[in-house]
């Protein structure tokens, strides 16, 4: 593969997407394959995927490769694993720590090493970080994240970051618990919950990760910058973007009960220590700023106009 020109001039090719079995990851491979690109899904339990088999019918067929991202931390633990592909996709993430499955080594130690074999065997290397890491931050997910990038930075070679904003879609565990929110009569936001979310669908993050994969830096235009800010087009605060979501359900209103900032916080580190739901610290953190992209190059991307995904109603 040139360097210059992203992965084969002969396209489709063939993609490692790790976490594909995840909620992006089973999306991009989805969009791959609809492109005629030969997706290998990377996942920790490389056996019958049952409710995290990628959405399309060729799925079932993709090769399957096991991939423990926290046992990956060298440039040579990589090599045989992406050998025989044209561009790896990383959209592993966690949500909290569990056993040696520490922020650090699956956020920052993993992906720079990732980044150095991928320099080395001159290949792409799509990673899925996070908006809002340019502020201070005192959670471990997110002084993590920004830790991946900025040694991915260092090492160089053909990356290409990809921060999607709030996800909305099928199958997402924090997607759904929105959505039951949402269909709640009372709920409960932080008071301190004002930073603006521009949430995305998550099939068009697939197909934005697929371009992102395939695309040559001069259709993608990288040399304007490497970093994809990706959102919707509507924008709200967090209490707002609940009650547009419930406006897909009904008619009927809801109260939002506002929770002082310093129990919000407090409840947060405790679902942290039970692993109860996907609010976290970090998550705490981020909406009390801007998650929104500061230029949103999704639409540019899909070469149209995203989803608006407060206009539909989605069974899930």
């Amino acid at each position: 593969m040139d360097d210059a020109n992203g992965p084969r001039g002969d396209r489709p090719g063939k993609v490692l997407v790790l976490g594909g079995a995840g909620f992006i990851g089973r999306h991009a491979v989805a969009a791959l394959l609809n492109e005629g690109v030969e997706a290998v899904i990377g996942t920790r339990f490389p056996g019958p995927l049952g409710k995290r088999e990628p959405p399309h019918p060729a799925a079932a067929r993709s090769p399957r490769r096991k991939v423990r991202l926290e046992r990956l931390t060298a440039p040579d633990d990589w090599l045989p694993l992406i050998d025989d592909v044209d561009a790896v996709l990383n959209c592993v993430g966690i949500l909290r720590q569990r056993g040696k499955e520490t922020y650090d080594l699956v956020h920052h130690r993993a992906p720079a090493a990732l980044a150095e074999a991928c320099r080395e065997q001159q290949k792409r290397f799509v990673h899925v970080s996070a908006l809002g890491l340019d502020k201070p931050a005192r959670s471990r997910f997110l002084t993590s994240k920004l830790a991946g990038e900025k040694a991915i930075r260092r090492i160089g070679g053909d990356w290409v970051f990809a921060r999607p904003s709030l996800l909305d879609g099928v199958g997402g565990f924090g997607a759904a618990w929105l959505r039951g929110i949402a269909r709640l009569p009372v709920f409960v936001a932080p008071a301190d919950a004002k930073g603006r979310i521009a949430a995305l669908d998550v099939y068009e993050l697939g197909e934005a990760l697929t371009r992102l994969s395939l695309g040559n830096a001069e259709e993608l235009r990288l040399e304007d910058s490497r970093v994809f800010e990706l959102g919707g087009t509507e924008s709200w605060e967090f209490r707002d973007y609940i009650f547009a979501l419930r406006r897909t359900y009904t008619n009927k209103p809801a109260l939002c009960v506002p929770l002082p900032g310093i129990l919000a916080r407090a409840g947060a580190h405790l679902f942290d220590v039970l692993h109860f739901s996907p609010f976290s610290f970090g998550h705490w953190e981020l909406l009390r700023r801007d998650n929104a992209p500061t230029r949103n190059r999704l639409p540019e991307l899909l070469g149209r106009e995203p989803i608006s995904v407060v206009s539909r109603n989605l069974l899930d």
